[in-house]
């Protein structure tokens, strides 16, 4: 089993940037793919970035939503993924989770039944 934390949610000016980071434990081997999903008031949870592979060669897939604006990378010495958030929105205003799952990322990294590890979630609000 893996257990995942994130940090790094808080309080933001739209225009301005954030950085999640999730840290794995635990059965780390199980985390070829590690994403980040989130949920805006009101909505279901939904599918933002995803990144496998290892320092010669990443694959990295995002949600159109937050193409250009945010990036996803892993530092996979460290079992940890990281989110950076520019150019942030009151749109991206949600719980943030990161996920993690032995599977490759290729195949429908966007779908929330992929991934068997979850964190906690971590708060991002973002104001006018």
């Amino acid at each position: 089993q893996v257990q995942l934390v994130e940090s790094g949610g808080g309080s933001v000016q739209a225009g301005e940037s954030l950085r999640l980071s999730c840290e794995a434990s635990g059965y780390t081997w199980e985390t070829n793919c590690m994403g980040w999903f989130r949920q805006r008031p009101g909505k279901q949870l939904e599918a933002v970035a995803s990144i496998s592979g290892d320092s010669s060669r990443y694959y990295t897939y995002y949600d159109d939503s937050v193409k250009g604006r945010f990036n996803i990378s892993r530092d996979n010495a460290k079992n940890s993924v990281y989110l950076t958030m520019n150019s942030q929105e009151p749109e991206d205003t949600a719980m943030y989770y990161c996920a993690a799952t032995s599977s490759r990322c290729a195949d429908a990294w966007y779908s929330k039944f992929k991934y068997g590890s979850w964190g906690q979630g971590t708060q991002v609000t973002v104001s006018s």
